[in-house]
């Protein structure tokens, strides 16, 4: 961006109103702003936002939905989770394949990698009671779900993926509501067609 259209008495006029001194030349305030400007495009630039690799058409489901009903959801689309949504469409919790599974070997015995997660501190499943048959993704589903907004950039939520050691967060609007979802592949195939 060129900076002709800014005269020094511009930045004079600026000055007096900071009303404050400043001991720079009206030329390098000029250079310094040029300088910020041509930082901010290349920033700018670089910067991928989550709307433009989320996917927008989201498979989700209601704390209600029976388990049974979510295992053939899963394997039928061929996805390892989804969002779980209330009656507005507002994410309310995640329910993957790691929280059927581990309900599977819950019922068995707990193990060494869920005594590890537990001293470093990671989110455990919840451990429930009663027939696998008779539960619902309510008893199983992780909550509150981690989300990322459509303006976040991808390395944000990137790094939320490797920090939380999840695939996928659901996308939300400034109400909460699903709008789409971002998976590690989604990113890393971003990231493949970058510059």
């Amino acid at each position: 961006m060129e900076m002709d259209w800014i005269e020094d008495e511009d930045i004079r006029e600026a000055l007096k109103e900071m009303k404050t001194y400043i001991d720079i030349t009206e030329d390098d305030l000029k250079k310094i702003f040029q300088l910020a400007m041509e930082h901010a495009k290349r920033r700018l630039k670089k910067k991928i936002p989550v709307s433009e690799v989320m996917t927008r058409d989201v498979i989700a489901v209601k704390k209600d939905t029976n388990l049974k009903e979510l295992v053939r959801l899963l394997a039928e689309k061929k996805i390892s989770g989804v969002p779980v949504v209330d009656e507005l469409n507002r994410v309310i919790g995640m329910v993957t394949e790691a929280d059927i599974i581990f309900q599977t070997g819950q019922r068995r015995s707990k193990g060494l990698r869920e005594f590890l997660r537990a001293l470093i501190g990671e989110p455990q499943p919840k451990e429930v009671k009663g027939p696998i048959s008779e539960l619902k993704v309510e008893d199983i589903m992780s909550t509150p779900a981690i989300t990322a907004t459509p303006d976040m950039d991808i390395r944000e939520v990137a790094s939320i993926l490797a920090e939380k050691r999840i695939k996928k967060v659901p996308v939300v609007d400034s109400e909460g509501k699903l709008i789409g979802i971002i998976s590690r592949q989604d990113i890393v195939r971003a990231l493949s067609h970058e510059p």
